[in-house]
């Protein structure tokens, strides 16, 4: 098993590591071969808050979805989609069984619910957030 992808800020000056399956590579078709989509239109998403950090899953319906899902959306790509993690810590799980992936997103609800001035404090409208990004999507894929 390869170990989690947990992306830090500069100034951190380890990594842990967990074993968690990733799926195989698999080639996919050109970029003559994609369409743009929402990611929410063959993902879906959910998130939340877990005390002062907050939680993303997304998963796929079907193991080829899953295969493109676990390449394209890694935390680099996260924090495209989502340039407010920038400079947060964020670590990345995958759940092949499941057809899933977990980015825990730390200090992203500062001290928690309670404190947190951000207009979503509990983090809930971050999956629908993500779902609503545009993706390029192997048009074999596509809903």
């Amino acid at each position: 098993m390869e170990p989690i992808h947990v992306a830090w800020p500069s100034g951190y000056s380890h990594e842990p590591t967990l074993p968690v399956p990733t799926p195989p590579a698999r080639p996919w078709p050109s970029d003559d071969d994609r369409i743009t989509v929402p990611l929410g239109s063959v993902v879906g998403t959910r998130s939340g808050d877990k005390a002062g950090s907050a939680n993303i899953g997304a998963w796929a319906r079907d193991e080829d979805t899953f295969g493109w899902l676990a390449q394209f959306l890694t935390v680099e790509r996260l924090r495209e989609l989502i340039p407010e993690l920038a400079d947060l810590r964020v670590a990345r799980y995958a759940f092949p069984n499941l057809l899933g992936l977990n980015f825990v997103v730390f200090g992203y609800l500062g001290d928690g619910v309670a404190a947190c001035t951000r207009i979503d404090p509990q983090g809930k409208g971050l999956g629908e957030y993500l779902a609503s990004r545009l993706v390029p999507l192997p048009a074999s894929l596509a809903p």
